[in-house]
């Protein structure tokens, strides 16, 4: 479970791009933004995601794309007939796809089978859905330095795993948590629990603050962060974005946990999308 950035390299032309600041440390918060904005431009991104239906055992259609046959734990696709498709850049027509790896395209439309709880689903894009030819970008708060605050990491002897609720009421997704972020806002104390992949050594908070459900998402944010070092980690709320659950129906967004409700306003990072 990882809800990345999407921060792929797509060049807008120059004259629609404003300059970037001067300051070091502005600069690398406007380069991660505008990255952030372009990967939702693409193609098949959340923006265009227009379906998600979990699979039953045996076969399925998926209108546009072909028909899927789950059983067991394996999953083929077979594309409909005079359809063109390809995976990975090669033709493709039918084999078993990997979920929450293989994806495959078909014209303007993508699928994508994930796994979620022991539960498959497959997801497709459009890329001439009109929410995605409509979108322009995200409203943010200005970038201040006093929002990428310095906390203290304190890290659990043995980490835990915990259930994380999701925005489906009964899906719940699998978490380990390496430690706690304890840090000071106005000289009281908060705490943020992350959750990390395996293999990874990022820390991916889930948080919720007094901003939410009027100025920002109401379901909460999300941050990573590097690695602690040295008993600190660094929380630079103004790397804060929406989940993917902001722009689509179809995503299976992780929810904060009652200790990640922060009861302050953080006034940074993305704003509310208010066009879904």
């Amino acid at each position: 479970m990882k809800f990345l950035l999407l921060l792929f390299t797509v060049l807008l032309p120059l004259s629609a791009q404003p300059a970037l600041p001067d300051d070091p440390y502005l600069r690398s918060v406007e380069e991660w933004h505008r990255a952030r904005i372009n990967g939702l431009k693409r193609e098949h991104s959340w923006v265009s995601l227009i379906a998600l239906d979990w699979l039953k055992q045996g076969e399925q259609t998926v209108p546009g794309v072909g028909t899927l046959t789950l059983s067991g734990s394996v999953v083929i696709l077979r594309v409909e007939q005079g359809r063109t498709a390809t995976l990975n850049g090669q033709p493709f027509s039918a084999d078993t796809v990997t979920p929450d790896k293989d994806k495959i395209i078909v014209g303007p439309k993508a699928a994508a089978v994930i796994e979620r709880g022991g539960r498959f689903a497959v997801r497709v894009w459009d890329a001439d859905v009109p929410a995605r030819k409509a979108f322009t970008g995200i409203e943010r708060y200005p970038v201040d330095p006093q929002w990428r605050i310095e906390a203290r990491w304190i890290a659990y002897t043995t980490p835990k795993t915990i259930e994380i609720p999701t925005v489906i009421p009964d899906l719940l997704q699998e978490g380990i948590v390496p430690g706690v972020a304890v840090f000071t806002i106005d000289g009281k104390e908060y705490r943020l629990e992350p959750t990390i992949e395996e293999g990874s050594d990022e820390l991916f908070f889930v948080f919720g603050d007094r901003t939410n459900g009027k100025e920002t998402y109401g379901a909460g944010r999300f941050l990573y962060s590097a690695a602690p070092k040295e008993g600190k980690v660094i929380l630079d709320f103004n790397r804060s974005y929406n989940p993917p659950c902001v722009f689509t129906d179809y995503a299976t967004c992780p929810v904060p946990l009652p200790e990640n409700r922060l009861n302050v306003r953080i006034p940074a990072g993305e704003k509310n999308f208010r066009h879904h």
